[in-house]
């Protein structure tokens, strides 16, 4: 009776020893959470930017407006009869 609950404990901690340290073990699953979450992250930061960009091309696409802003923004460029002005600041 003593060896059968010998090898029965012998058998217990070997298993246990695969649960937490074999490959699949819960350091693994541990790790993989991780690299889940940190993924997620990166997705959410990558959904934010791609519905910006979304917002821009509606904002390009539907009016005029926002095409302008980004002429005078990004080229310098003026309407037709306005007149430029260039403030340069001393340093």
């Amino acid at each position: 009776m003593r060896a059968l609950f010998a090898v029965l404990v012998i058998l217990l901690a070997l298993l246990q020893g695969a649960l937490w340290f074999g490959d699949g073990g819960l350091r693994d699953v541990w790790q993989l959470e991780a690299e889940v979450a940190q993924q997620s992250s990166e997705n959410a930061q990558l959904k934010a930017r791609n519905e910006a960009l979304e917002a821009e091309v509606r904002d390009l696409k539907g009016g005029l407006e926002a095409l302008e802003e980004r002429a005078r923004r990004e080229l310098g460029m003026i309407k037709e009869g306005e007149m430029f002005y260039q403030v340069i600041e001393e340093q």
